[in-house]
């Protein structure tokens, strides 16, 4: 290629160079613009005024050159017009500045992932599979308890009583299942449970005979002052001699407490047979009141009793 063709290709952008250069002088010289660009030939006088300020920088302009300057800088050609606002615009802006928004947008996306995450691949299954287990349980687990519960009962008693009352325990349990109540099923299984318990425990119900406590007592109860309530005071020990805790109801008051002793209301002609007893030799002999054998609910007594019980005195 030769030196005068590669000049040629190179002038109009030198031009265009030199144009842009005028320009920019232009808008520095903002005071010459305004007072060049007021009167008639503006643009005679304005291009001398540049040729001038170019020849003072030792710089050689062509008149056509300074003419594209003056022409460029009406037309605004080189000037920056800063883009209308749109979405393009503004999603442009913030990913220039993505190093400032960048790193607190990618750990709140961070934070969010891993709470979603755990969301829905910890908590929600843990939830589904507790919902899941409760289903199962009222569905199968606790009927089962129940009917297993019944039929020990049914075994193991010698009373219909026991039977009857277990088998109403388990149709109020499993209705309470089939509804979804957990409350009533487990209490019905409580129930149950006291009831298979209850069954099971032999005791001897002994007359207490112990420096300190009293062996009977009399009261007058408050419905009736006239008449007279006799009790004799007494304890559930076990075939090991293990004094037992047992819910006694207290009749004055209604309520069940879990005591160690309580008095039994019994006949005056007991309560008057226990004090001789006692008053001769200080030993009760006969201590036995009654007899707790295995798969009966009830005490068997040997003694005349009443029935009643109190558990405070």
């Amino acid at each position: 290629m030769s030196t005068t063709t590669a000049t040629a290709e190179k002038a109009p952008l030198d031009e265009v160079m030199m144009a842009m250069d005028v320009v920019d002088t232009l808008r520095h010289r903002q005071d010459l613009v305004e007072r060049e660009l007021a009167g008639e030939d503006r643009e005679k006088r304005l291009i001398d005024k540049l040729r001038e300020i170019y020849h003072q920088q030792g710089i050689e302009v062509t008149d056509d050159v300074l003419k594209e300057g003056v022409k460029a800088l009406e037309e605004s050609r080189f000037a920056y017009a800063p883009p209308k606002s749109s979405l393009g615009v503004t999603l442009a802006r913030l990913y220039v500045k993505r190093r400032r928004w960048g790193p607190a947008v990618l750990a709140i996306l961070l934070v969010a992932a891993l709470g979603l995450g755990g969301y829905f691949l910890a908590y929600r299954p843990f939830q589904q599979a507790q919902i899941e287990g409760a289903r199962i349980e009222l569905a199968e687990k606790l009927p089962a308890q129940m009917d297993a519960l019944y039929q020990t009962i049914f075994e193991e008693t010698k009373v219909q009583q026991a039977a009857t009352e277990a088998e109403q325990l388990r149709e109020r349990g499993k209705k309470a299942a089939a509804e979804g109540n957990r409350a009533g099923a487990e209490q019905a299984i409580a129930g149950m449970t006291a009831l298979r318990d209850k069954l099971r425990q032999e005791y001897q119900l002994r007359i207490v005979n112990r420096e300190g406590q009293k062996t009977g007592f009399w009261t007058f109860p408050e419905v009736n002052t006239a008449a007279t309530n006799y009790y004799v005071v007494v304890e559930a020990i076990d075939n090991d001699g293990k004094a037992l805790t047992l819910p006694v109801t207290n009749e004055e008051n209604g309520q069940t407490e879990n005591v160690s002793t309580w008095g039994v209301r019994v006949p005056e002609s007991t309560y008057r047979s226990v004090e001789a007893d006692k008053r001769d030799d200080g030993i009760v002999q006969r201590n036995v009141l009654g007899l707790k054998e295995y798969g009966f609910l009830d005490v068997d007594y040997v003694m005349p009793v009443q029935g009643g019980a109190v558990t405070r005195w």
